[in-house]
């Protein structure tokens, strides 16, 4: 199995980082996607589709929010919950830092993986502490944006992810009718 990151980069430098977390087994935890709700209980951004969250959508939805409380150097930009993933930009800024440490095994901290380790962490702890059946996918897929047309790209795939749900939900529905 080859590395999940890029070899040779600072994952605590400043830079734009595309993230997308998922549940175990594409579980869909987080809720179901409706099309065309508006109500106070969606978890509408951009689209016309919407999460009807459940109980641990809204708490991973929350806790997503609450990253740059607990990493003061990170500001989020667009995120989408979906019902078996998460879909996330962030930016790393820390003006004081100098230095450049690759990415490397073992314990980290104030990097990209010490923020998804404390984000999966707290939906986890949430749900174990409220008896919720939920699990994470051991890994999660990042990006380094490194353009301006790469960024907007991204952040149009991140708005319109719902609406991409059923399209895609029935590419793969019908992959298996005869």
């Amino acid at each position: 199995m080859s590395p999940a990151r890029l070899a040779g980069w600072d994952y605590g430098s400043n830079g734009t980082y595309y993230i997308t977390v998922c549940t175990k087994d594409r579980g869909r935890y987080f809720g179901e996607i409706e099309n065309n709700i508006v109500s106070e209980q969606t978890l509408q951004t951009h689209s016309t589709a919407s999460l009807r969250p459940t109980q641990i959508g809204n708490i991973a939805f929350n806790n997503w929010q609450n990253i740059p409380a607990f990493h003061p150097y990170v500001e989020l930009d667009d995120f989408i919950i979906m019902p078996d993933h998460i879909h996330g930009i962030l930016f790393i800024d820390k003006p004081e830092k100098t230095n450049w440490e690759v990415n490397k095994f073992g314990a980290q901290s104030k990097n990209l993986a010490s923020i998804l380790r404390g984000f999966k962490s707290s939906v986890k702890t949430y749900a174990t502490t409220n008896n919720i059946e939920f699990c994470w996918q051991p890994r999660y897929y990042d990006r380094i944006v490194r353009s301006e047309k790469e960024y907007w790209n991204i952040k149009g795939y991140v708005q319109n992810n719902p609406d991409q749900w059923f399209l895609n939900q029935n590419d793969f529905d019908n992959l298996f009718k005869p």
